[in-house]
């Protein structure tokens, strides 16, 4: 039984009681006392190091009273946020933040159990209390003591030479006002303009009572344009981003300028879209934007929760084929400057590149420290949390379909009659049976092997089991993307993904038209 559940104010008789059924429990002390009386301005320019205010002394008594209940093992996790973004709309600067988040949390394992916490007042001795808590829902009979510290010093594959933090808001809005100026631009009948530019910039530190202690500073930026069109009553949308833990280095004016275009070039020839035909049809999937589909159909359902609780229509299937011999496919935090990549994962793994679907065989699933444990399996660098109020559980980082040794254009050329899918925006699977449906936001028509008319209204539907059967070919134009977040149990997390050009025989497509 590893549920959470949270509690905002609750006496310790009571506590002890609820604990005892639940299996587990979080706990929040949300105060800031010991910060509220300082310059919030100067909070944000102050050297991040500076706040981790907490001594290796202070963390090795503080992971002893987290186990001072009988709990097998205790982590502390700190965090330090700093968020900006910046928006135009409607030809100006329609708004601009900046926000600072700061917290510890606490968690403790006995067996399936697990104890968490966590305060944003840091004061030790509500750091204290917040470690108490924590340590009396994971109590039992062991008598484990903190082991001394090892630094590690996590491998880096992020690309960050400028932290976009210390650009000024001017220099963001300029990619903004240029990549506005260009969309309008180019065609009259384009109608709206958005743009924004959002950058995090997260200090973590991870300390735990085998002896671990690492710290790691993560980026995140993200520029996207989206162009609304109309003609007559045809209305139509495009859309154009960038993002991935990069450096304000590789955002420029040209770049911005770019973007533009193709948010705009997208949004025109999208407006003469036909309604789609219904029915089952062969369809090729651009590089790219079909990794959304590896992610939500497959990759949940690879995750290691779901497959120790046998939730996943995987969770048997380890060794076995589930998918054609050309499907390989990875979940890697180690992809350089990727959206999803890690240095350390959230519970302080260094980050791993995991093939989940050698060939078509089922190889590997995606583990946390607990699922790991529990299963008798690795830790494959995937435990993740959306901030230091959350536990860790197991996540996707960039989940991408391997290439493999077809020409792009060969596998257009291979279909008759059928779909051309560019990109594919949301949809919903559900991971116990991995039946799916997923929205189209640019498709065109096959005939002929030849890409021809655009179609709108588009839906993909079918299970993820039978698609990883029905892939045939896969290009070798692999292409890994991100800048949105997925979520799962509550917690939203940055998240990339990918694929090559590929070829499916057959999936059911939702259409108007017969």
């Amino acid at each position: 039984m590893d549920k959470v559940v949270r509690y905002h104010t609750i006496n310790r008789r009571s506590f002890l009681k609820k604990g005892a059924l639940s299996g587990a429990l979080m706990i929040s002390f949300p105060v800031w006392k010991c910060l509220a009386a300082r310059d919030p301005e100067a909070l944000l320019a102050s050297d991040p190091a500076a706040l981790s205010i907490l001594d290796k002394e202070d963390l090795r008594k503080l992971l002893e009273v987290c186990l001072s209940r009988g709990g097998e093992f205790a982590e502390i996790y700190f965090e330090r946020t700093v968020s900006n973004s910046i928006s135009l709309d409607e030809e100006k600067i329609s708004a601009a933040t900046r926000g600072l988040d700061m917290g510890v949390g606490f968690r403790v394992l006995q067996g399936e159990k697990t104890g968490y916490a966590f305060s944003d007042d840091l004061d030790l001795a509500k750091l204290k209390e917040a470690a108490e808590t924590a340590a009396l829902i994971a109590s039992g009979q062991t008598t484990e003591k903190p082991k001394n510290f090892t630094p590690l010093s996590p491998p880096q594959y992020y690309q960050v030479k400028v932290s976009p933090d210390t650009i000024a808001s001017k220099a963001k809005a300029d990619l903004l006002i240029k990549a506005n100026a260009v969309a309008r631009v180019f065609d009259k009948r384009i109608t709206q303009v958005g743009v924004s530019f959002s950058d995090i910039s997260k200090k973590i530190m991870i300390a735990n009572s085998e002896g671990l202690y690492v710290e790691d500073t993560q980026t995140l930026s993200r520029l996207g344009v989206n162009c609304a069109a109309l003609e007559g009553s045809n209305r139509s949308m495009g859309y154009e981003s960038k993002a991935g833990t990069y450096g304000f280095e590789h955002f420029d004016l040209s770049l911005a300028e770019d973007f533009g275009r193709k948010a705009a070039e997208m949004a025109i020839r999208m407006l003469p879209a036909e309604d789609a035909p219904a029915g089952e049809f062969p369809v090729v999937i651009a590089a790219g934007f079909g990794g959304i589909f590896f992610h939500e159909a497959i990759g949940h359902s690879l995750e290691a929760d779901g497959i120790r609780k046998k939730t996943s229509c995987f969770h048997d299937k380890l060794g076995q084929p589930i998918a054609s011999e050309v499907v390989t496919l990875a979940d890697d935090g180690t992809y350089k400057g990727a959206w999803g990549a890690v240095n350390v994962d959230d519970e302080g793994s260094t980050g791993q590149n995991t093939i989940l679907i050698d060939k078509g065989i089922c190889s590997a699933f995606l583990q946390d420290r607990l699922n790991a444990k529990l299963m008798k399996m690795k830790q494959t660098g995937n435990g993740r949390r959306q901030s230091y109020q959350h536990y860790p559980i197991p996540r996707m980082t960039n989940t991408y379909l391997h290439p493999g040794e077809s020409l792009p254009e060969d596998i257009v050329k291979s279909v008759d009659t059928g779909l051309y899918i560019a990109k594919i925006g949301g949809g919903n699977v559900q991971p116990t049976t991995g039946r799916f449906v997923f929205s189209v936001t640019e498709g065109y028509l096959i005939e002929a092997g030849k890409v021809t008319r655009p179609l709108k209204g588009i839906m993909l539907m079918g299970s993820g089991q039978e698609v990883l059967k029905n892939i045939t070919m896969v290009g070798n134009d692999l292409l890994v993307i991100g800048g949105g977040s997925c979520g799962k149990d509550g917690q939203s997390k940055p998240v990339g993904f990918g694929n090559p050009t590929l070829k499916v025989a057959k999936i059911t497509v939702g259409g108007k038209k017969a």
